[in-house]
This record gives structure tokens, C-alpha cells and sequence, in this order.
């Protein structure tokens, strides 16, 4: 049977002014499912995109927004075997993770370390799933390379910075204030840009010796892409995670004739609904390393759920670094 929980929700397309609290029913619990009381949410950009009706997947109203969670399984479909009730997990959701409780597949569902806190168990599947998936499946990143990080202070950014110093790359991290460098610096880059004050072709140039950059995270799009591949090195892999910035940029073909160099798209969440063995593998080698104390996810706000709004317009305003999460009483 389905009930109802209080929920932050979007009854009509809109800035996060427009989201309401107010109770959303929850959908009946399929063979395959899993209801998890939600502890803690991860607050992610693409939320902000999905509430204005300008992501790529948009739910019927009224929703909940919210991709990642972390709490207890409540209750399993009969299908679900390596999951029961009372299991401290985190989870992928697709939206409704800002409520008190979500339903999801089995498949998205994780068993979290004992020395994971909710906090920071909520904001670390789609990062660290992504980066993890962008770096090694996607990007070869090998020791010794030069990693070059875009937006290097964000959620992806610093876990790019963080993953990319573990696998023996040599990291250069950009930013768009020197506030922000320090916590980059923190985490592993060896050098820091703030592409307000310089240019970034110029100085991944001049720190290379002119080679350029072997791998490219990039998640802000925009210039930043523009810039990537004129210093992008031969048979260097430029990975398109995003576009924070706001503008879809558009690459040169001679740009990568010229290079040798690969345009690398990246996305997530098809890879882990194609490859689920492949994703959970990943997942285990992230949470090796989160237990041997070689990742110290980054959070540095929380916000209540009746605050979703406050939330995203910090997000918005790139004050943040890390993680924002929603905290559920």
C-alpha cells in the first residue's frame, strides 16, 4: 500500500523559490524495490536544472527533487536479496530523495562502511560514481599523467582532485577565485588556476613544458571546453561531464585532428543503469578507499529539508565547495 510522506516538492516548473514542503505519496513497493528512511539527501546541480524543466529526464508533477540519499532500509520487494530491513545504505533515486523517505531499485542501493556518517554517505554516490567511472573507465587516467580539473572546488571538481592524486596523476585544478584554491591545494593539486585572473592554455602550457594536459575533467563546459582544447596534450582524453556554466560548447573537428586528441563523453547514471555489475565494482573500490582513509569527502554546508530552497540558491551561487547535503529530521 502507498502512503505518504512530507516531501520538498515541484508542482510546476520554476526556480527554487517555487518548491513547496507538503506531503507526496509514495509509490507501491515493486519485486525489485527497496523504501529507504531518508537520514540525509546530496544536493547536486542537475536539480536545480530538473526543477526549471531544463534536465534531460523530466517527472510528472508533483515531484520531489533530490538524486542521492543516504539512511536505513525500511522495507524490500520480495525479488530483493542482498538487502533487508534496518541496513544503513546510500542510494541513487533519480529524483524524490528530498523527503523523509524514497523508493528505489535494488540495483541503486548500497551498503555503506560503519565509519560513513549519513552526511556524508548522501552527497557521495554521484560524485565519486561519476568521477571514479570518468577517470578510469572513461579517461585511462595513468601515473605519472597530467590531470587537469575544471571547476576543481565543486562536488565532481574536488573529487576529481582527490581520485586523481590517488591513481599518481600530477593534478591542476582551476577556479574562479583564489578563496577557493586553498581546499584544492588541500586535497592534491599540485597547481591551482584562477582562470579570472589568467589564462588557462597559457599556464597548463607553461606548467607542462608545453605539452599540455593528458586527461581533461571537464564539468563546467562553456570557455572552460574552449580553452581545454588548446591545451589538451597529443592522444590526450578531454571528458565532457557537464555543463555548469551554461553553455553547450562546440569542438573544432580539426581541434581533434590536430591533437590527436579524444572527446570524451561521460555520463553516469546510463552507465550504471547498463553495467550495474561493473558500477557496484567501482563502488567497492571507492569504498576501500574511503575505509583506508585515502577519501575525505567534503561537506560544507548542510541544510534542513524545510530549507531546500536556501540550499540550492547557495549551490547557485558557487559560495560552496564539496558537498551541499539536506539533513531529514
Amino acid at each position: 500500500m502507498s502512503s505518504s510522506v512530507k516531501a520538498m516538492i515541484a508542482k510546476a516548473w520554476g526556480g527554487p523559490e517555487t518548491l513547496v514542503y507538503e506531503d507526496l505519496a509514495l509509490p507501491e513497493l515493486g519485486p525489485r524495490h527497496v523504501r529507504i528512511r531518508v537520514h540525509a539527501a546530496g544536493l547536486n546541480f542537475p536539480d536545480t536544472l530538473m526543477i526549471a524543466g531544463k534536465y534531460q529526464f523530466k517527472p510528472s508533477f508533483p515531484f520531489a527533487p533530490g538524486m542521492e540519499c543516504a539512511g536505513v532500509v525500511e522495507a524490500v520487494g520480495e525479488k530483493v536479496r542482498d538487502l533487508k530491513p534496518g541496513d544503513r545504505v546510500l542510494a541513487t533515486t533519480g529524483h524524490g530523495a528530498f523527503a523523509e523517505a524514497v523508493v528505489t531499485e535494488d540495483r541503486n542501493v548500497f551498503k555503506i562502511p560503519d565509519s560513513m556518517s549519513y552526511e556524508v554517505a548522501a552527497g557521495f554516490p554521484i560524485t565519486y560514481g561519476t568521477t571514479y567511472h570518468a577517470l578510469v573507465d572513461r579517461g585511462r587516467l595513468k601515473k605519472g599523467e597530467v590531470l587537469l580539473v575544471h571547476g576543481a572546488a565543486g562536488g565532481v571538481g574536488l573529487n576529481a582532485v582527490e581520485l586523481g592524486r590517488e591513481l599518481g596523476a600530477t593534478v591542476i585544478g582551476t577556479v574562479g577565485s583564489d578563496e577557493k584554491a586553498a581546499i584544492v591545494k588541500e586535497y592534491g593539486a599540485a597547481h591551482v588556476i584562477n582562470y579570472s585572473t589568467e589564462s588557462i592554455k597559457d599556464r597548463v602550457k607553461e606548467l607542462t613544458g608545453g605539452n599540455g594536459a593528458d586527461v581533461i575533467y571537464d564539468a563546467v563546459g562553456g570557455d572552460a571546453f574552449d580553452q581545454s582544447l588548446r591545451c589538451i596534450n597529443w592522444d590526450g582524453r578531454l571528458l565532457v561531464i557537464g555543463f555548469a556554466s551554461g553553455r553547450i560548447p562546440e569542438a573544432p573537428a580539426n581541434m581533434a585532428l590536430i591533437k590527436g586528441c579524444s572527446i570524451v563523453g561521460v555520463f553516469w547514471g546510463a552507465f550504471a543503469a547498463r553495467e550495474p555489475e561493473k558500477n557496484r565494482a567501482n563502488f567497492a573500490a571507492l569504498f576501500s578507499l574511503f575505509q583506508h582513509g585515502k577519501l575525505k569527502p567534503h561537506v560544507s554546508a548542510s541544510f534542513p529539508l524545510t530549507q531546500v530552497p536556501q540550499a540550492m540558491q547557495a549551490l547557485l551561487s558557487r559560495k560552496t565547495t564539496g558537498k551541499v547535503v539536506i539533513t531529514v529530521p
